[in-house]
């Protein structure tokens, strides 16, 4: 049987847990959206969204359903432990203190992050593609998760590999205009274009911001059939990066 999760290699807590879903869990929607589809905004049926969600906690053994967020490519992060009015909240990341709340992001390419402290008191996820990630999503979660940047843990989750993703100068410029050094996490392909290494571009700006230890990464939803990729397949789905602290 083909498993239907990633789990971080990090060395966490043990209250603390993580998953990355894939597509061989099983769904309700229909093709192209057919293998767990969790996204309610790519253009599949917000019913049978909502049942790939309901089922997504029995699969997962979750704690109770994902805080799930309305990702703009911003830096804002929710607080999950607040009071909410029903909405999903407009935001790339988002932070808890409660045992059993879990949080969720959404990609198809961008980059996933989960954070831990390493006592286990607060989690956080990002989505960081490359207009958050300049922006500064990170670093707001770690601020987010108000501890000392060295007790931080992250872990880069599932995103489109360097060698599938080649980026204009817009891109290039957003980082290295501010980070001549970020240079080295783009290859020339050919003019006035790059392959983008946004895992090396995330563990750079972690490692600026003083997280303690930072790992993950390698993986390339591209070419991973596992995963939905918008760059192969532009009609696509959602996967989902969730973390908890268990209750």
């Amino acid at each position: 049987m083909r498993i239907p999760r990633v789990v971080p290699q990090w060395p966490a807590p043990t209250c603390v847990r993580g998953a990355a879903s894939t597509r061989d869990l099983p769904g309700y929607s229909l093709a192209p959206f057919d293998r767990c589809n969790l996204g309610v905004r790519c253009g599949d049926d917000p019913v049978r969204v909502a049942a790939n969600r309901a089922m997504l906690v029995g699969v997962l053994a979750l704690p109770a359903p994902p805080v799930w967020l309305r990702q703009v490519h911003g830096v804002a992060v929710h607080d999950a432990d607040a009071a909410r009015d029903g909405a999903e909240p407009e935001a790339d990341a988002a932070v808890t203190r409660t045992p059993g709340r879990v949080l969720a992001v959404l990609t198809a390419d961008c980059l996933p992050v989960l954070f831990c402290t390493r006592d286990g008191s607060a989690v956080a996820v990002a989505h960081a593609g490359w207009r958050g990630l300049a922006a500064g999503v990170l670093e707001e979660t770690v601020q987010a998760l108000r501890a000392p940047a060295a007790s931080v843990l992250a872990w880069i989750g599932p995103g489109i590999g360097a060698a599938s993703y080649e980026v204009g100068e817009e891109v290039r410029a957003a980082f290295v205009d501010a980070d001549a050094s970020a240079a080295s996490a783009f290859a020339t392909t050919r003019p006035g274009h790059w392959h983008c290494d946004l895992a090396a571009l995330a563990r750079r700006r972690l490692a600026q911001a003083g997280v303690g230890w930072i790992g993950g990464g390698g993986f390339d939803t591209f070419t991973d059939p596992r995963f939905y990729s918008f760059r192969r397949d532009r009609e696509t789905g959602r996967f989902a990066t969730l973390v908890w602290i268990a209750p």
